[in-house]
């Protein structure tokens, strides 16, 4: 339970980074073509289980805006955890109310190519559908890379109630810009659905994934 709290925590402050600093991603030559995704756009929910899980329950995070390619999300989740509280009220663009905490201005470009990161110290490539094994993306400013560590080319991944095709990006946590205890986060996407998975890896050798589901597809 307390390694799932902590992925929601990873969630709620931005994928690809630890705080929410903004970030130009001035230094990273990578760039994401293709054409504007349907996820994207203004209106699109992005949800995960509706279970709760150690206090967390009913993640949500919405498009509120789009400009020149770039997504911003809104995100909310119900939290009756006061230590889990008391830890994201710390983190800029976090909002405590009660038990109801908020993110605003998660920055994503989202293309029928891939997925790209503009929030946070490790903005940069979450994901290019068409990579193979092998292939690297700068992680921002921070000197890091992002990997990508598996593209099976078979439905062999549970998503919902069948099984899709993934690619999946490792990104080793760099230790200026770390949540304490994990040691990597894997990214898990599928050309149609976009990100469907956050997998983190922890210190003591336990991991957890985080299931990621889009009301829209490429």
């Amino acid at each position: 339970m307390k390694n799932l709290l902590k992925l929601l925590v990873f969630f709620l402050i931005g994928i690809g980074g630890v705080s929410c600093s903004d970030s130009s991603d001035s230094s990273n030559s990578s760039t994401l073509d293709g054409s504007q995704s349907p996820m994207g756009l203004v209106g699109v929910n992005v949800s995960s289980s509706s279970s709760e899980i150690a206090g967390v329950s009913n993640f949500s995070a919405t498009v509120e805006s789009l400009e020149n390619g770039i997504s911003s999300y809104s995100a909310t989740a119900n939290v009756t955890n006061p230590l889990l509280k008391n830890m994201v009220s710390n983190f800029p663009g976090v909002t405590v109310n009660g038990d109801a905490v908020s993110i605003t201005d998660l920055r994503i470009q989202q293309t029928t190519n891939g997925i790209k990161c503009l929030t946070g110290p490790f903005a940069g490539i979450i994901v290019k559908y068409d990579a193979a094994v092998g292939d690297t993306f700068a992680a921002g400013t921070s000197g890091k890379v992002r990997t990508v560590v598996s593209k099976t080319g078979v439905d062999d991944y549970p998503y919902g109630f069948f099984l899709i095709k993934t690619i999946q990006v490792e990104s080793t946590v760099g230790e200026a810009n770390r949540i304490s205890g994990v040691s990597k986060i894997t990214y898990v996407a599928n050309h149609r659905f976009g990100l469907v998975g956050v997998k983190v890896d922890f210190e003591d050798g336990s991991n957890a994934t985080l299931p990621v589901y889009t009301d829209a597809q490429n």
